[in-house]
């Protein structure tokens, strides 16, 4: 899949579902930070909050009363939609929606003190642009290793490199752009799927597998994933992130 055949994926599974995941059965073992909590560790009541591929807006929605104004944009128009049907102003009348792509932010200079971006594509000099002096960026990833057992079986997956590629980049990008007092850190947990069935919508509704049903071997080859890897606790794979934080 090209940046092309994502965005018209993502808009897609937008429309479909609203990138709602919520349904599905999984049990992690292991610990990662929840990444909006870590967000709204950063804001004070008079933070301006910019979120970068927002989707639904609903994890901006849960912490809403932290900031004084969050702004979410999302370049899926059917994402932005469903953001504003679902969350108008939200109970604290602070939050806003906007079509844009992270590419070309169309804000002030230094108009946000935290800018954040979960699992979406983001640029680091437009993130900069629009932070102010002191203001702290925040980004959560999917690693190449992500659901690796999974790719491996498949001989295909959503990132084509090294596992680490992505986050060194994502880093040489922040230092690039003027970033200081960079952290990374990593996090690889133990996934559970319940049933067959929740295993099957995550991977009809993301790009782990590219074009995942498109060809019927394509649950051919499922099964017997499921067969070598289900345990008493469900069928096994892993969750990798990496998570960045930032100051302007």
């Amino acid at each position: 899949m090209n940046e092309q055949d994502y965005a018209k994926f993502y808009d897609r599974v937008g429309k479909l579902i609203g990138w709602d995941f919520s349904n599905v059965k999984v049990e992690c073992e292991g610990e990662m930070p929840d990444f909006y909590t870590e967000v709204s560790q950063k804001c004070t009541p008079s933070t301006i909050l910019l979120d970068i591929g927002t989707g639904g807006g609903t994890r901006i929605a849960q912490i809403a009363k932290t900031a004084r104004l969050l702004v979410g944009i999302d370049s899926s128009t059917s994402m932005v939609q469903t953001a504003k049907e679902k969350h108008p102003l939200s109970q604290y009348g602070n939050l806003r929606f906007f079509l844009m792509d992270a590419t070309h932010l169309e804000f002030p200079e230094g108009f946000f003190d935290v800018v954040s971006c979960r699992q979406a594509p983001f640029n680091a000099q437009q993130a900069y642009q629009v932070l102010a002096n002191g203001g702290w960026f925040l980004t959560q990833q999917v690693s190449e290793a992500d659901k690796l057992n999974i790719k491996e079986v498949f001989g295909k997956g959503q990132y084509n490199e090294i596992d680490g590629t992505r986050m060194e980049r994502d880093l040489q990008d922040l230092r690039a752009a003027g970033f200081t007092n960079i952290v990374a850190s990593e996090y690889d947990l133990i996934e559970y799927y319940q049933t067959p069935d929740d295993l099957i919508f995550l991977l009809q509704h993301t790009p782990i597998i590219p074009n995942f049903g498109d060809n019927k071997q394509d649950f051919k080859i499922l099964a017997d994933f499921i067969d070598a890897h289900t345990t008493s606790k469900g069928i096994k794979t892993n969750s990798k992130r990496y998570i960045i934080i930032a100051k302007k």
